[in-house]
């Protein structure tokens, strides 16, 4: 169902060889030389450049890299959906947030899965960034995430509403404290989500719209599991910032 050609532009894009390409397809050289070369003519671009010894992908390779993509995983969706549709099953692929993952995902999904049976579903849990990549790729059927998507041509609907805690150990010197100003958080060690995770987006635009920048706090530790953030914090190597709905069980 998918042109040899496409197959062998994604290759190269991933290898940025021709040599490994043509090998990993067991194709020849020039045979992947005039795939490429029917593509750039098919589209009139150029796709890729060298530079020096390297091979890169022009702004208008890019493009097409991207909707070749997206035929790709369209493609294998048609082929699983046929086959779910052999054996009466009913799939589908969710992407979550890792903040809301650890919590939504022991709640609301079992509960939906003994509800519905015969649904088979598949939880992708990653940071905003790739979550919004999986969507545009068509890898996923929908996302449950925290924040917004930059893109208006998704649906959304508002689920629930959070907003963001300090949090710190028992032992901190700001456990009995009522408020804390920024002043304040600036002479401590924060231990924080990586820059692509949707709850650190939220707390770094709070900073900024009090004309702070994340930059003038003392990030010691960046780390994707919400987890490892509450038990770094709990020993008190630092403080963090996060969701309410994240941390209300402990």
């Amino acid at each position: 169902m998918i042109d040899q050609k496409i197959m062998t532009l994604l290759t190269l894009s991933s290898i940025k060889n021709y040599t490994q390409t043509a090998k990993i397809l067991s194709l020849t050289q020039p045979a992947v030389s005039n795939h490429i070369k029917l593509l750039e003519e098919e589209f009139g671009i150029k796709i890729f450049y060298r530079d020096g010894k390297q091979l890169k992908t022009t702004p208008e390779g890019e493009v097409l890299i991207k909707y070749a993509k997206r035929i790709v995983a369209l493609s294998d969706n048609a082929r699983q959906a046929i086959e779910d549709s052999k054996k009466s099953i009913r799939r589908f692929t969710v992407g979550i947030t890792t903040t809301i993952g650890d919590y939504l995902i022991p709640q609301v999904f079992p509960t939906y899965c003994k509800e519905n049976p015969g649904m088979h579903i598949n939880i992708i849990t990653d940071n905003m960034k790739n979550i919004y990549n999986l969507l545009e790729s068509y890898k996923l059927d929908c996302a449950i995430i925290e924040g917004t998507i930059p893109n208006k041509n998704y649906i959304s609907i508002l689920l629930d509403t959070d907003y963001l805690c300090l949090i710190v150990s028992p032992k901190h010197r700001f456990a009995k404290k009522e408020s804390i100003t920024l002043e304040e958080l600036k002479k401590e060690k924060f231990i924080l989500r990586s820059p692509n995770a949707g709850t650190r987006s939220l707390f770094e635009n709070h900073l900024l719209s009090h004309s702070q920048n994340i930059k003038n706090l003392n990030i010691v530790i960046e780390v994707d599991s919400v987890t490892a953030i509450k038990e770094l914090v709990a020993s008190n190597l630092g403080i963090t910032v996060m969701a309410h709905g994240a941390i209300k069980e402990e």
